[in-house]
């Protein structure tokens, strides 16, 4: 992820990982978190796209399998 989006990874928690991967493949690759199944909740769903293009975002996406960290802001960097 570039810098002025911030850093995307997993959740922490292995099992949220396993169950949420468990169920895209269920869906093909649509949020299980959802009752619709269209563009907008495939994933990377339009939400959490969205909140990526948000510099002052942080957090986790719907179903909590992504967490977007804020990008590193350099004039708060320690000297």
């Amino acid at each position: 992820m570039d810098k002025v989006r911030g850093k995307v990874r997993l959740n922490d928690d292995a099992e949220i990982v396993r169950t949420v991967r468990e169920g895209l493949r269920e869906r093909g690759g649509y949020c299980p978190c959802r009752r619709e199944m269209n563009e907008d909740t495939k994933c990377i769903c339009r939400e959490f796209r969205e909140q990526l293009d948000d510099p002052e975002f942080e957090g986790y996406c719907h179903c909590m399998l992504y967490y977007k960290e804020r990008p590193a802001n350099k004039s708060q960097a320690p000297k």
